[in-house]
């Protein structure tokens, strides 16, 4: 991983956890999903031209030539309609960042994916294109979603032309003002973008010369430019000095350009952004209805002191409040919340209470099955702990604990299972011990101290400092 595209992963990383960082997604963005680039949208419109689409350089200026010569605005609705109104897979780009904390992105494209991304993570998207809907907020939404220049199933109304352009500021001045207040309060990371938007250049410049020396830092990647087939020396020389220029200029705007030799090394970086993210919250699966030997006062008073220790330690605690140890977690994390952290609950603990009144026993199973696979893989890493039920009468393990270990590792979570509270935990501990190859995430360093995690304890407090520094050490080797 070169230096530019670490710097950005701690940064933005930073940035989501402070609720400060945004997205613009430009046309290359979703052309890798399946849609058309402009050059694709426009190349018809230039052939009833009689112009050549690969020697046009200025596609703004084509579309208002069409419209000039033709006066058929229609047309080029239908184009945009006929071109994007069709049923496309988001990418995994713009799964990562829809499965991310982020409340702002920003689009010149006229497609759905990124409310789409949105809505499949379950998430609510307040989608802006028309600027009375700047005026409204829906209720509880996660993220906004700002398509300046328009949507797909308004053609009509996007902005294409040289004359839609030049009247932007005028029709359209609220987006001006609104994406000016994000670029200087937010942090952007611009992908698929080609920078030869004049909406967003004169927006960028606004910034600049306002905040001169102050402007908040972007980044922006780009490909490296490779030789095309058929293109001369000459016009490859040419390619790479205009590229090299360019990045240069975005230095202006303090946007950083991080340069990638393949468009997978992009992604490859957002998945470490989301990796890195999900490592500041730990999935707690534990239960019981056995507390031998310790009793269970002390197996409560030991998950009560744990639920503070990890969040003193500036974890977020996501659980499904397990059977007879999960409200003592819950109440320990809870008190440590409002002993040193204000009211902000939400920033340390994510609760998740199973359902329990679904009488149908397949029902409830698929049910709990959905519910685990909803709410575990957003977490990085997972601690298991007890796990045990009683059935007709007898001790057994629990088969819920198996599951959510199974579902953890399946989604790479550092699987950490306490081995040393016995039943399913000890399982799993003796599992991940005897065959680790089989848990590729879980970092070879940590293996001692889950095997000295397993051995038996006469009290459970022993375990708490071990257990924290087990974490710590999963979450720093997680950066």
């Amino acid at each position: 991983m070169n230096k530019d595209v670490e710097r950005f992963i701690e940064k933005f990383v930073e940035e989501i956890r402070s609720e400060n960082a945004a997205v613009f997604l430009g046309a290359g963005a979703s052309k890798a999903a399946g849609h058309v680039d402009w050059v694709e949208l426009l190349a018809p419109l230039a052939k009833e031209l009689d112009l050549d689409i690969e020697r046009e350089n200025d596609l703004v200026a084509l579309a208002q030539f069409y419209e000039n010569q033709t006066r058929d605005r229609a047309t080029i609705n239908q184009a945009i309609l006929d071109a994007l109104g069709r049923d496309v897979e988001p990418t995994e780009n713009h799964r990562i960042l829809a499965s991310l904390d982020i409340p702002v992105y920003w689009t010149t494209n006229y497609d759905r994916l990124i409310e789409d991304s949105l809505r499949d993570a379950g998430k609510i998207a307040d989608v802006k294109y028309t600027v009375p809907q700047l005026a409204n907020t829906r209720s509880k939404r996660h993220a906004v979603v700002y398509k300046m220049h328009g949507d797909v199933e308004h053609p009509d109304q996007a902005i294409l032309t040289k004359d839609d352009y030049e009247k932007y500021f005028k029709t359209h001045g609220a987006y001006i003002t609104a994406l000016s207040g994000d670029l200087v309060s937010k942090t952007f990371v611009f992908i698929g973008f080609s920078f030869t938007d004049p909406n967003l250049d004169y927006i960028l410049s606004r910034v600049r010369v306002t905040f001169e020396k102050n402007q908040r830092r972007h980044f922006a990647f780009f490909k490296n430019r490779s030789k095309i087939s058929g293109e001369s020396e000459e016009e490859f020389r040419h390619a790479l000095t205009r590229q090299r220029l360019m990045i240069e200029d975005l230095k202006r705007f303090n946007i950083q350009t991080i340069l990638v030799d393949e468009y997978e090394e992009i992604t490859d970086a957002l998945r470490e952004v989301a990796r890195r993210f999900r490592m500041r919250t730990i999935f707690v699966s534990a239960s019981a209805s056995d507390f031998s030997p310790w009793g269970e006062e002390a197996v409560t008073g030991f998950m009560r002191k744990l639920g503070s220790l990890l969040v003193k330690n500036s974890l977020r605690i996501s659980t499904g409040l397990g059977l007879g140890v999960g409200n003592a977690l819950f109440t320990g994390a809870l008190e440590e919340v409002y002993r040193n952290f204000g009211r902000q609950v939400d920033d340390h603990l994510l609760v998740r209470p199973f359902p329990q009144f679904v009488e149908e026993k397949e029902k409830r199973e698929t049910l709990w099955a959905k519910y685990r696979n909803d709410f575990i893989p957003s977490a990085g890493m997972a601690i298991f702990l007890f796990g045990n039920k009683i059935v007709e009468g007898n001790v057994a393990e629990a088969n819920g604990m198996i599951s959510e270990f199974e579902i953890a590792a399946h989604n790479g979570l550092v699987v950490l299972p306490v081995g040393a509270t016995g039943s399913a935990a000890h399982t799993l501990a003796k599992k991940v011990l005897e065959d680790p190859a089989k848990f590729p995430s879980i970092p070879s360093s940590l293996l001692p101290v889950i095997r000295n995690l397993s051995n038996p304890v006469s009290s459970l407090d022993e375990l708490l400092q071990p257990i924290v520094d087990l974490v710590r050490m999963a979450e720093r080797m997680g950066k």
